[in-house]
C-alpha cells in the first residue's frame, strides 16, 4: 500500500490522535457546548443578579436586612456548620475502612454510601417524618420525653446529613486506594502509633481530596431544599433556611427579596466553584512538579 495512504498530516495512521480530526467538527462541538451553557446556566445566573438589583442597591440590602432574611441566613449557616463536620468524620472513617481493609459486606457499605444519590430529597425528608414525627415509630416516645426533632433544627440537620454524606467519602475512597498502604506500614514499622500514622502520613496524602469533598458537601448543605422543606415546617424566623425563604418571598410576590437571597446563594456557589477550581489547579501543579522530579 502507498505510504501516503498510511499517514495523516505526516504521522503514521496508528499514531493519529482524536484531536487530529476535522476542525469543523471541533468548532461545531464547541459552539453547541457554548450555546447549551449560555442558555441553561449563564443566562439564568445573570438574570438572578439583574433582578436582585433591578430596583436599586439600597432595596437589595434592605431586603437582606429583613429579620426573616437574617434568620434564614443564620439557620442555613447553623445547619451547614453542624452537618458538614459530621459528614467529614463519617467520610474519613468510611473511606479509610473501605480503602485500607478487607471485610465482609464491603460492597454493601459502598452501596449504602451511594444511597442518597438515588433517593429523592423529598422522599428522604418523608422518611424522617415517618420515623421521628408525632405519628411516626418514635414520635410518641420523643413527645413523652419532650424531644422535638421534626419541625425543629435537629430534623433539618439529620436530613441535611443524609443528602450530603456521600460527598466526602466518595472523594476520599479512590484517593486512598491509589495511595496504597505501603507508607502507613513503613510508619508503623518505625514505631509510630496508629493516630500518628493517620495524622502525619494518611491525612497529608489525601488533604486536597478532603478539601474538595468538604467544599461540595458544604455547597449542597446550604442549597438543599426538598428534604429540609419536608421536615422544617416552614416556621418563619425559626426553621426557614435561605432556599425555603426564597420560595416564601416569591409566593408572596416579594420578588426583590426572593432574588436578593437567590443572588446570595448564587454568590456562595460561585465562591465554592472558584475554590474548587483553585484546588484542582493546585493539585495539577503539584502532580506536574512530582512528574518532573521523577523524570529527572
Amino acid at each position: 500500500m502507498d505510504e501516503t495512504i498510511k499517514t495523516y498530516k505526516g504521522k503514521p495512521a496508528g499514531q493519529r490522535r482524536l484531536t487530529d480530526g476535522s476542525p469543523v467538527v471541533k468548532w461545531i462541538l464547541i459552539v453547541i457546548c457554548l450555546i447549551f451553557l449560555s442558555t441553561f446556566l449563564l443566562l439564568p445566573l445573570i438574570n438572578v443578579f439583574a433582578q436582585a438589583f433591578s430596583k436599586g442597591i439600597g432595596l437589595y440590602f434592605k431586603s437582606l436586612a429583613l429579620p426573616e432574611s437574617i434568620s434564614a441566613i443564620k439557620m442555613t449557616l447553623i445547619v451547614a456548620a453542624i452537618a458538614v463536620p459530621l459528614n467529614v468524620l463519617f467520610g474519613i472513617a468510611a473511606a479509610w475502612a473501605i480503602a485500607k481493609f478487607r471485610f465482609p459486606g464491603k460492597a454493601i457499605l459502598l452501596t449504602f454510601i451511594d444511597l442518597p444519590f438515588s433517593i429523592s430529597p423529598v422522599v428522604a425528608g418523608l422518611m424522617y417524618v415517618l420515623l421521628y414525627g408525632l405519628q411516626g415509630h418514635l414520635g410518641q416516645w420523643l413527645d413523652e420525653h419532650d424531644i422535638q426533632i421534626i419541625f425543629n433544627l435537629p430534623g433539618m440537620v439529620l436530613v441535611t446529613i443524609f443528602v450530603t454524606f456521600p460527598f466526602v467519602a466518595r472523594e476520599l475512597i479512590p484517593i486512598m486506594q491509589s495511595v496504597g498502604v505501603e507508607q502507613e506500614h513503613a510508619s508503623l514499622t518505625l514505631g509510630a502509633s496508629g493516630w500518628q500514622t493517620f495524622w502525619y502520613v494518611t491525612l497529608p496524602s489525601v488533604k486536597w481530596g478532603l478539601l474538595y469533598g468538604i467544599i461540595l458537601c458544604n455547597a449542597r448543605a446550604m442549597g438543599e431544599f426538598g428534604a429540609v422543606s419536608v421536615v422544617s415546617g416552614h416556621i418563619t424566623g425559626r426553621t426557614d433556611t435561605m432556599p425555603l425563604m426564597v420560595e416564601k418571598y416569591y409566593n408572596d410576590f416579594n420578588t426583590v427579596g426572593a432574588f436578593s437571597l437567590s443572588s446570595l446563594l448564587a454568590l456562595l456557589a460561585l465562591i465554592t466553584l472558584f475554590i474548587k477550581t483553585w484546588l484542582e489547579w493546585r493539585q495539577y501543579r503539584i502532580e506536574k512538579k512530582a512528574q518532573k522530579v521523577i523524570m529527572q
